[in-house]
């Protein structure tokens, strides 16, 4: 009878410790499988087949033209390569019949006016199932409202703001399966307060309009809950494709802070840290995107060692650790090396596509691992497989979506850049560095999906 008792609390204690770790291990519904991947020799961003008649329409809401086109060519790349591994293997079963996905460039230019007629035509002209954005949260406001209007699946892999997803905003047909603004802040805050414990004193430059604002917010928020003893010594916002940044810089020199927390993006994220570098400020920047190869190897190596990079595809120790993880990083890479893409995708920025193109490329098979279980395009069936749903990225990441607000609850990573010499930490394979011309990506530090949860409205999530 003892024994009885002491086996009994002995399997209740192990269920106990098994439950606790369920969110770092936990079981996905449904996962990426490298070896069902097609053959992607002949993939190639500039001249792909794409489909057409009774298709998968997918419309990539994106600025294809203007100052930030070079954002649209990443959105290309990475949704064109879900596209054509899926349509190799003979497309998805949806509503009876076996259906290949073809993706629809749709540019909005960065204008709000545009981003609406250019919705509207993909929605009642194209037909399409899915509007994919995008670069700007005040244009994937605008995506949202038009799928909101004409009940089509709006997916926002590349919008940050949180307050697109708040009781006001909050559609049925939208999810959100990137990482959001008050997530990457508290990350950050949790990493310098409550991991590195050594700067103390911030300066906020970030991007004028509602994403640069909710990325401050966030930090803000963040060093409060992990990180009290920090100081904000400067906060400034600056309008979008701003080209001198010297008076911002200026004050920052003179503030005393010893990290600058920035979330700008290309072209802007490029401008301001050759212009920090020239003027002779060689603090570090906790930053979201300067992560872009072809002007972090104009700033070289030393003037990139120490920046502070959050990623949402990121891992900690090596980055390959599986041969699966090697087989899918080389199908992208060796097309790249063998120089079988020409220009634009010829440059350094896709020569690995892992980071922000490695999780656009997620995110979109994901979508499509949606549409395929729910075996439809109507979007009600869509909307019931993916709320609450789980997937398992090639890294290893599960992300669940939350059902009451649409927003993906995950891990996120910091990252250290480092010089060629320790990118050995993450590139665990020859040539045992990233690239050679700049630092980026060594130590990497897990930030618990539970210390950065995403933020929620109480209207919505009770």
């Amino acid at each position: 009878m003892k024994m009885t008792k002491r086996i009994s609390s002995a399997i209740i204690v192990l269920c106990s410790l098994c439950l606790l770790g369920l969110p770092q291990a936990m079981a996905a519904n449904a996962a990426f499988d490298v070896n069902k991947m097609a053959d992607m020799s002949d993939f190639d961003p500039n001249h792909p087949v794409i489909p057409t008649g009774d298709t998968i329409k997918i419309a990539l809401v994106a600025s294809f033209s203007g100052p930030a086109a070079v954002v649209g060519q990443i959105y290309w790349i990475s949704v064109q390569w879900a596209a054509h591994d899926i349509n190799k293997r003979g497309g998805i079963l949806v509503d009876g019949k076996r259906k290949l996905v073809q993706v629809i460039k749709a540019d909005h230019q960065s204008r709000v006016d545009v981003c609406k007629k250019v919705c509207e035509r993909m929605v009642l002209q194209e037909k399409v199932h899915v509007l994919w954005g995008t670069d700007g949260s005040h244009l994937m406001k605008v995506i949202n409202q038009v799928a909101n209007k004409y009940k089509v699946i709006a997916l926002c892999a590349a919008s940050l703001s949180d307050d697109l997803y708040d009781a006001q905003n909050f559609s049925r047909y939208s999810f959100m399966t990137s990482f959001s603004t008050e997530q990457i802040g508290r990350a950050f805050a949790y990493y310098y307060g409550q991991m590195r414990k050594k700067e103390k004193k911030f300066y906020i430059l970030c991007q004028d309009y509602l994403f640069g604002h909710q990325m401050a917010e966030g930090f803000k928020k963040g060093l409060k809950e992990y990180y009290p003893d920090a100081k904000i010594v400067g906060e400034d916002y600056h309008r979008l494709f701003l080209t001198d940044f010297a008076p911002y810089l200026t004050k920052i020199k003179a503030s005393g802070a010893e990290v600058i927390y920035t979330g700008d993006w290309i072209p802007d994220a490029a401008n301001l840290l050759k212009q920090a570098r020239q003027m002779g400020i060689k603090l570090p920047f906790a930053n979201t995107f300067m992560d872009e190869p072809n002007f972090l190897h104009a700033v070289g190596v030393k003037g990139t060692n120490g920046l502070v990079h959050v990623s949402q595809y990121g891992v900690e120790g090596g980055a390959f650790k599986t041969p699966e993880q090697i087989k899918y990083y080389k199908a992208w890479n060796d097309l790249w090396k063998a120089g079988k893409w020409g220009a634009p995708y010829n440059s350094r920025l896709y020569e690995h596509g892992t980071g922000n193109i490695g999780a656009y490329r997620a995110q979109t098979y994901w979508l499509l691992s949606v549409i395929e279980r729910a075996g439809s395009t109507k979007a009600k069936k869509i909307i019931k497989v993916f709320e609450g749903d789980t997937y398992q990225y090639v890294i290893g990441k599960v992300m669940e979506m939350r059902a009451c607000d649409h927003k993906a609850v995950q891990d996120l990573h910091i990252e250290l850049y480092v010089p060629p010499a320790e990118q050995r930490q993450s590139f665990n394979i020859p040539p045992y560095y990233w690239y050679k011309g700049y630092s980026v990506t060594g130590p990497s530090f897990k930030i618990p999906r539970d210390k950065v949860l995403p933020k929620a409205d109480p209207k919505l999530c009770k």
